[in-house]
C-alpha cells in the first residue's frame, strides 16, 4: 500500500527551477531511497513531503494527509532528521530526548529509546563531546522520540569514517525492522544498493529512473570488463578465440594480461570457451556494474559533476 504519493511536483526558487514534475509512490515498511547528486533537488522534495516547504505544483499525500495543510497533524505521525541538524553544545543527551519528547501529544518513552540505540552510557554527555557516529545514533533517537510512522533521513553519514558509516547503515536497517517506513535521502552509491527496496534517482530536478537498485544497475546497456592472466607458457590468441563470442565487443592483450571488454552475459561465454580450450589463466575479475554506471547511461554524465 502506498503511504506517500508524489505527482508532479514543481519548486523553484527565484526563477530557476529545482523539482520540475517529480512524481513517484512509496510502500509501506519500504527503505525507500531518493538518490541523486548534490542540487539535484533531493532536500527540497523531501522538506516539501515534510511539510517543510510549500511546492509550487503538483499534489503530495503523506499517510493520507497534505503536508501544506495539514502541516500540524503530520508532524504527529512523521520523524524527520534533517541535512543539517545541530544541537546547543552543552544540551545533554537526556535533556534533547526530553525537549523533543515535549514535542508531541503522545511520545514514546525516551527512557527506552536510550537503551535501543546504545545511548545509555551517554544520557549525561553533552552534546558537543560526541563523536560523529554517537551524533548520529541521537538524531535518528530524536527522530523517533514522536512514535512516527514514516522517517525522513536527509543525508544521515554525511562526513563519518566508514566504520561509524556502516555502524549507522545497521541502525537504518533497525529502524525498518521496528516497523517505521524509511525515506531516505543520499547521494553515496554504495549506501543506496546496500539499504534500499527501491530508489528513486533525481537530477536536475527529476526523476530519471525508478527502480529496485539491482534493476538500475541490470538495466544498465554499457560495456564493462573482464580481466584475466595468462599463465606461462600459452601462445594462443586470445582475440582469435574471444573476439567473436557474442556480446564481446574487444579484446586487448599486454603481456601476460588479457582485458576483455563486453555486454550482456558475455564473462559466461569467454569463461567457458577458457574451459573448453584448457586455457589456464590466474587472477580472473569482472568488474562489477553500479549504481554509478547506471547514473552515467541515464543521464550521460558521471554522478559527481
Amino acid at each position: 500500500m502506498a503511504i506517500i504519493e508524489v505527482s508532479g511536483l514543481t519548486k523553484g526558487y527565484s526563477g530557476r527551477t529545482v523539482l520540475d514534475g517529480v512524481s513517484f509512490s512509496v510502500e509501506e515498511g519500504e527503505i525507500f531511497g531518493i538518490l541523486g547528486p548534490n542540487g539535484a533537488g533531493k532536500t527540497t522534495a523531501v522538506e516539501c513531503m515534510e511539510g517543510l516547504r510549500k511546492p509550487d505544483g503538483g499534489t503530495i499525500r503523506v499517510l493520507g494527509l497534505d503536508p501544506a495543510g495539514q502541516s500540524r497533524e503530520l508532524h504527529e505521525r512523521i520523524g524527520v532528521q534533517l541535512q543539517h541538524t545541530h544541537l546547543p553544545e552543552n544540551i545533554k543527551v537526556w535533556e534533547a530526548l526530553d525537549l523533543y519528547a515535549s514535542f508531541y501529544a503522545e511520545p514514546k518513552d525516551w527512557r527506552g529509546l536510550l537503551d535501543d540505540w546504545g545511548l545509555a552510557e551517554l544520557r549525561n554527555a553533552r552534546f558537543g563531546k560526541l563523536s560523529g557516529g554517537q551524533k548520529q545514533r541521537l538524531f535518528i533517537a530524536l527522530a523517533l522520540v514522536g512514535g512516527p510512522e514514516v522517517a525522513f533521513l536527509d543525508e544521515l553519514t554525511t562526513g563519518l569514517d566508514p566504520q561509524a558509516r556502516r555502524a549507522t547503515w545497521e541502525l537504518i536497517k533497525k529502524v525498518r525492522a521496528s516497523g517505521v517506513t524509511v525515506i531516505l535521502v543520499s547521494h553515496f552509491m554504495d549506501e543506496v544498493e546496500e539499504l534500499c527496496d527501491r530508489v528513486a534517482v533525481v537530477d536536475r530536478g527529476g526523476v530519471v529512473a525508478l527502480d529496485t537498485p539491482a534493476g538500475l544497475i541490470d538495466g544498465v546497456d554499457a560495456d564493462h570488463q573482464m580481466r584475466f592472466t595468462l599463465m606461462d607458457g600459452e601462445t594462443r590468441d586470445p582475440a582469435a578465440l574471444l573476439g567473436d563470442l557474442p556480446g564481446v565487443t574487444g579484446v586487448v592483450r599486454d603481456g601476460k594480461r588479457v582485458t576483455v571488454t563486453g555486454r550482456g552475459d558475455f564473462a559466461t561465454a569467454v569463461t567457458s570457451v577458457l574451459a573448453r580450450e584448457l586455457i589456464p589463466v590466474a587472477d580472473l575479475r569482472i568488474d562489477k556494474r553500479t549504481l554509478d554506471d547506471a547514473f552515467v547511461a541515464l543521464t550521460g554524465r558521471s554522478f559527481h559533476l
